[in-house]
């Protein structure tokens, strides 16, 4: 039975997701518990697990402002196999030579900055109006074509302990970025294999594993006041200064007019009604416009 709308609130509830289930469910346990409308931004695999920041209601509007947003990982990849899904989930083909760490190390300077890469056949990629992982599991023969993504730093952090194949990697990487690709790249260069093995997600944009909600309380089914608790302000999210208007202004801009402001600079600002926050609005050639309303 699906909850009555309570909620009063508006904002971002960060989870700990675990390995083992897909986003949609996170999203889809925050959407009964609130009444709301709910959705997340940056979908993890069912085998990775850590930050998934959930947006409650009118939050989900500001995804595309979080689009380009820095993303950090612990990753393991395991070497001398291969598998469909680019990771330790899919069909595993055994085969292939384990690098040392001295090996990996003198082939990931060539993975830094902007890279193109190719996104893994089993993703949400969509082709001709399907997603990848349908047209793979149907055995249907496709190519994806590659794509840029911006690799800040990886770095390996050695073997896995009594695991003699698999090495843990530490990766901050642009939005995009697919890490099982990584994987299959970075064997590639050393004339090999390998899989993603494990995935945690330690940061994206703001929301990081400090600020983050075990699942598991989402699954004690919690009032809406103790979910309230959990709830990040939007406004507290966005790298956004505060618009200054001309106080004869002020409200021609929340009926759609373009007005000028006392900020210089051209960007994107936070706009308040007072002291609600309204939005998100545009400064163009000294004249601003709200962009996104949020209230």
């Amino acid at each position: 039975m699906k909850r009555e709308s309570k909620v009063s609130f508006y904002g971002f509830i960060n989870v700990d997701k675990p390995s083992g289930i897909v986003s949609s469910t996170v999203v889809n346990k925050i959407k009964w518990l609130s009444g709301a409308p709910c959705g997340h931004m940056g979908t993890l695999d069912p085998l990775a697990s850590g930050v998934l920041p959930v947006g409650i209601g009118n939050a989900t509007r500001l995804f595309d402002y979080f689009l380009e947003k820095e993303k950090q990982y612990i990753a393991e990849f395991t070497f001398g196999v291969d598998s469909d899904t680019l990771d330790s989930t899919g069909t595993l083909v055994f085969g292939g030579a384990i690098p040392t760490e001295t090996a990996i190390n003198a082939v990931l300077p060539n993975l830094l900055g902007d890279i193109m890469q190719i996104p893994p056949k089993y993703s949400a990629k969509n082709v001709n109006g399907k997603r990848g992982y349908d047209l793979a599991r149907a055995g249907i023969e496709f190519e994806l074509q590659p794509k840029k993504v911006h690799i800040y730093d990886i770095e390996c952090l050695g073997k896995v302990e009594e695991k003699a194949d698999t090495f843990r990697f530490k990766i901050r990487c642009g939005g995009g970025t697919y890490i099982r690709s990584l994987a299959r790249d970075i064997a590639a260069a050393l004339g090999t294999k390998a899989v993603m093995s494990a995935l945690r997600r330690t940061q994206s944009g703001v929301f990081n594993l400090n600020s983050a909600v075990p699942f598991s309380f989402l699954e004690t089914d919690p009032t809406i006041e103790e979910l309230e608790k959990y709830v990040i302000p939007t406004e507290s999210v966005l790298p956004f200064e505060r618009l200054v208007l001309e106080e004869k202004n002020a409200e021609k801009i929340f009926h759609g007019l373009p007005v000028s402001a006392l900020n210089e600079k051209d960007g994107l600002y936070k706009l308040y009604q007072g002291d609600i926050f309204y939005g998100i609005a545009e400064l163009k050639n000294g004249l601003a416009k709200a962009k996104t309303k949020l209230c």
